[in-house]
């Protein structure tokens, strides 16, 4: 099956975080939201967090579809992951720490000045 231009940007546009938990936002938000909360960890740490930003309410929907959410975004490269001890551990990759290189503007390809 093959995406049209617009069906594929929409699949594939960069993962952004919610700035805050609220009841309005997706359950695939709220599983990224739970997951930068934490940094990284199995789906099962995922819905630790929650059940914590849900204080304790969690649907049962959201709680099954987690690991899916967390799959589907790991196969479209979204996420990384790997297996620690006998689990799969999701990270969102984000930098946490500043580059400490610098730029030779005289050694950029011709155009990226």
């Amino acid at each position: 099956m093959s995406l049209t231009d617009e069906e594929f940007r929409e699949e594939y546009k960069p993962l952004q975080v919610p700035a805050h938990y609220a009841e309005a936002i997706t359950q695939k938000q709220k599983v990224i939201f739970a997951l930068a909360q934490i940094g990284s960890g199995t789906a099962g740490d995922v819905i630790v967090q929650l059940e914590k930003l849900e204080a304790g309410k969690l649907d049962n929907h959201l709680k099954t579809a987690t690991k899916h959410i967390l799959v589907s975004l790991f196969e479209q490269g979204h996420i990384t992951g790997g297996d620690h001890d006998g689990g799969l551990h999701f990270n969102l990759s984000k930098i946490t720490s500043e580059n400490s290189g610098s730029v030779d503007p005289h050694n950029l390809a011709p155009g990226l000045d």
